[in-house]
């Protein structure tokens, strides 16, 4: 499939979960639709402030390997199946990478 004129803009976009399940269902979604061309988990420990409370929890952390042209799409997405009020969801641009590796993102997140 043929991406339109526009260069690829790679990104890698963090989420935080508060459950495996969650993880793997946001994941499994966003590659499905083709937003992400792979998504990985890991387990993670946050210590954050939260409603002027500090919360110390067991999280996954899921790393999005898309194209920030989609952001909106997949930010939109990532919000709808979300637990939290207010979910981390933070886009962080590729500024270079392996060029096989970011051809095959390009042809996994389509537009």
């Amino acid at each position: 499939m043929e991406k339109n004129s526009q260069p690829t803009t790679y990104g890698v976009v963090l989420v935080t979960a508060e459950s495996r399940a969650l993880a793997e269902a946001i994941a499994l979604d966003l590659v499905e639709s083709h937003l992400a061309a792979c998504v990985s988990l890991i387990p993670t420990h946050s210590i954050y402030s939260w409603q002027g409370k500090i919360h110390s929890e067991e999280q996954w952390q899921l790393i999005i390997k898309t194209d920030l042209a989609q952001f909106s799409l997949l930010e939109t997405k990532i919000k709808a199946m979300h637990s939290d009020e207010v979910p981390e969801i933070l886009a962080i641009p590729v500024v270079d990478g392996f060029q096989p590796y970011l051809q095959w993102i390009s042809e996994q997140v389509q537009d």
